[in-house]
C-alpha cells in the first residue's frame, strides 16, 4: 500500500493548502462564530472550492463528478484542517456523495448526485440518539404506512443538520436496539412535514443540530440500500466519515504544533528562548511523535478507501483512534505552552483545543475505536 502521494494527489494537496491558507484563516472562523452566521460556513467560499472541483471527487464522472478518489479529498480536508475552515466538506463532499454512490438507485442518483457536485444541494446524516457514539443503538421508527413509512423519534449531533436540504436518516425498521438486522437508511428532504431542526452552538463554532421526526411520512423511493439491512452501508459511511474527519484533525494539530513550535523559539525566558529548554523539548518530541503515528495511519486508511481493501474497519478505527490521541495531546500542550495568553479568546491557538474536543467525540472517539479495533483483531 503506497504511502506517497502521486503527481495528481500532490498538486489537490499544494492547491488546498494555498487556497485555506489565503481565503480562509482561523479568523474567518472566528467571525462566523462572533456573527452567529445563519448558515455557519462561507457560501462564497464553498462556491469557491464547488469550482475547484472538490464537492464532487467521490461523484461518478457520468453524474458531473471527477471521481478523483479519497486519497484526493482527504487531502482538502487535511488542508482545511489546518484552517479550521467550516465547510461541507465532511456531511455532504464525503458522506453525501459515498452514500449515493454506493447504495443510490439509478433514480436516486440522477435526482441527487449532479447538485450535490455542482455545490447545489447540501446532506447530512442524522444517525446519533445518544450521548456517545453507538451505531447500532438506534431506536427511532420507521413503521410502515401505506407505500411507504412513518418516521418517528429524535436525533442529536447531526452536523450541518440545520442547513442541509437532505437528511440521510438511519431509523429502525425492524428488530430491538442494538440489533445488526432491522436498521434502514431514509434519504429525506429537510423541509418535510413533521421535520423540526433545531441549531446547536458547539464549542468549536461548528455546525450541528438536533432533529425531531413527528409522523413523518416518506414514500418507498426515500430507502436508501436495503431495507432491514442498512447496517453494513452505514457501517462503510461511517468508516469513510471516520477517516476523512481523521484527515482534517490531523491538519489541524499538524497546525497547532507549527504554530507552537514558532512559539517556544520566539518566547524569551532567563535570556534564551523557551524552546530551547529540556523539558519542553521532550513535550515537543513526544507531540511530533504522535502526529507522525497519525499522519501514517491516515494515509494508510485513505489509501484502503480507494483500493476497496478489507481491511479498512480496521484502518479506520486506527487513523480515529491516533488522529484523536495526537490532536488531543498537541491541542493541550499548544495552550500551555503559549502560557496565559494561550487562554485567551484573542489568541487563535485556542480554537485547535475546542476542536480537538469535538471532533475527537464524532463517530466515535478513542475508547470506541481502541474497543472495535480489538474486536476487529479478535482480541
Amino acid at each position: 500500500m503506497a504511502l506517497i502521494l502521486n503527481p495528481e494527489a500532490a498538486l489537490v494537496r499544494s492547491t488546498a493548502l494555498d487556497f485555506f491558507a489565503k481565503r480562509s484563516p482561523v479568523a474567518a472562523l472566528r467571525k462566523l462564530r462572533d456573527d452567529k452566521d445563519a448558515l455557519g460556513f462561507s457560501l462564497p467560499l464553498w462556491r469557491q472550492m464547488v469550482e475547484l472541483g472538490w464537492a464532487g471527487f467521490l461523484v461518478p464522472e457520468a453524474h458531473g463528478g471527477s471521481e478523483f478518489g479519497c486519497v484526493g479529498l482527504g487531502q482538502v480536508m487535511e488542508a482545511a484542517g489546518r484552517s479550521l475552515a467550516a465547510t461541507p466538506l465532511l456531511a455532504t463532499a464525503l458522506i453525501g456523495a459515498s452514500a449515493l454512490t454506493l447504495a443510490g438507485t439509478a433514480a436516486q442518483q440522477i435526482a441527487h448526485l449532479p447538485p450535490l457536485a455542482q455545490g447545489q444541494r447540501l446532506m447530512a446524516l442524522a444517525l446519533e440518539e445518544r450521548a456517545h457514539h453507538a451505531p447500532l443503538a438506534i431506536a427511532m421508527s420507521a413503521k410502515r404506512s401505506g407505500a411507504g413509512f412513518r418516521l418517528d423519534g429524535e436525533k442529536r449531533f447531526v452536523l450541518d443538520g440545520h442547513i442541509a436540504n437532505f437528511l440521510i436518516v438511519a431509523a429502525r425498521s425492524a428488530g430491538v436496539p442494538g440489533e445488526r438486522h432491522g436498521i434502514t437508511l431514509f434519504i429525506v428532504p429537510g423541509d418535510t412535514a413533521g421535520v423540526t431542526r433545531h441549531r446547536t452552538f458547539m464549542v468549536d463554532s461548528r455546525n450541528a443540530a438536533i432533529i425531531r421526526f413527528d409522523s413523518v411520512e416518506v414514500g418507498p423511493d426515500a430507502v436508501l440500500g436495503p431495507l432491514d439491512g442498512g447496517a453494513e452501508l452505514l457501517e462503510v459511511l461511517l468508516d469513510r466519515a471516520r477517516v476523512g474527519l481523521a484527515a482534517e484533525m490531523l491538519g489541524a494539530a499538524a497546525e497547532a504544533f507549527e504554530r507552537t513550535l514558532q512559539y517556544l523559539k520566539e518566547r524569551q525566558q532567563f535570556g534564551v528562548a523557551i524552546g530551547s529548554f529540556q523539558a519542553l523539548k521532550h513535550r515537543a518530541a513526544a507531540m511530533f511523535c504522535a502526529l507522525e503515528l497519525a499522519r501514517s495511519a491516515v494515509a494508510a486508511a485513505l489509501a484502503a478507501l480507494d483500493a476497496g481493501s478489507k481491511d479498512l474497519p480496521v484502518l479506520a478505527s486506527l487513523a480515529k483512534a491516533k488522529a484523536g490521541e495526537a490532536f488531543h495531546l498537541v491541542g493541550n500542550e499548544a495552550v500551555q505552552m503559549h502560557g496565559g495568553i494561550g487562554m485567551t479568546d484573542e489568541h487563535e491557538i485556542g480554537f485547535f483545543l475546542k476542536r480537538a474536543r469535538v471532533a475527537e467525540a464524532s463517530f466515535g472517539d478513542g475508547a470506541f475505536h481502541r474497543d472495535r479495533y480489538a474486536g476487529l483483531m479478535g482480541y
